[in-house]
């Protein structure tokens, strides 16, 4: 199996959670791209989920299915990073279960 450098992680949240993410992540160094920092990508994407009995949901009710225009940002960083990323970003996101993908990169354009 080949080694993978880096991860890309997809990370869905309320727009109203963008600037504090951007932070969180560029605190992380994730989005390090050569002489650049701070690099990611968004886009406004339609989500639906059904929280369960017991939970406590930012959006939505118990036992109600809820629809709601999420961001998808994505991002890289480096392999050795991501436990520290994860930690950053679930700091700063509202959800109880932040739905947060690590996807390893077998190439970059780095």
């Amino acid at each position: 199996m080949t080694e993978f450098s880096h991860c890309k992680l997809e990370i869905f949240l309320p727009p109203t959670h963008l600037a504090p993410l951007q932070e969180a992540l560029a605190q992380a160094d994730a989005g390090h791209i050569g002489s650049y920092d701070r690099c990611l990508s968004y886009a406004p994407v339609t989500s639906c989920w059904r929280p369960l009995a017991g939970t406590r949901p930012y959006l939505g009710a118990p036992g109600q299915v809820s629809q709601e225009t999420e961001l998808k940002v994505e991002v890289t960083c480096r392999r050795e990073q991501v436990e520290a990323v994860l930690a950053a970003v679930k700091a700063v996101h509202p959800y109880e279960e932040p739905v947060i993908n690590v996807i390893p990169l077998w190439k970059t354009g780095l």
